[in-house]
């Protein structure tokens, strides 16, 4: 094994553990989801769970809460299968930010969403981690085009 690759696999070690007071979060949701129909596969080093009744159970939360995919650590939730393959470029921005904040990513999102919201913008697209996902996610789909 070269001096690369051990430095490559520390570091997604090192990626891995900061996320993964987060990812546990999202595991356990995931198991709740998996128990009620939802299914699980491994996608681009996140674990994407849908369907079952999540789409019912998010239907339910209160508006600002609903989601169609959302993130925790290197666990992605979604309604179904085909929105998480929308979504997928966005949620992978959300798994970088998890792997550069750490569980710090909790508070800080909801300081964003704060901030913005007592400057009367909207707390979910004006958010400084949703901004940049939407951003990098789009540059991401542009360069697959050309």
């Amino acid at each position: 094994m070269s001096g690369g690759t051990i430095v490559t696999r520390t570091r997604t070690v090192i990626r891995y553990a900061w996320a993964s007071p987060a990812t546990l979060v999202g595991i356990m949701f995931s198991l709740i989801a998996l128990t009620f129909g939802a299914s699980a596969r491994l996608v681009d080093g996140a674990i994407e769970v849908a369907g079952g009744r999540i789409d019912r159970c998010s239907s339910r939360l209160p508006r600002f809460l609903r989601f169609g995919a959302i993130t925790f650590g290197h666990v992605i939730i979604g309604i179904d299968h085909a929105v998480l393959a929308d979504a997928r470029a966005h949620e992978q921005i959300h798994v970088r930010q998890y792997e550069r904040w750490g569980v710090l990513f909790f508070p800080l999102y909801l300081g964003s969403s704060l901030l913005q919201l007592v400057q009367g913008r909207d707390p979910y697209l004006h958010n400084h981690f949703e901004r940049e996902a939407r951003a990098l996610a789009a540059l991401y789909r542009r360069r697959r085009m050309v």
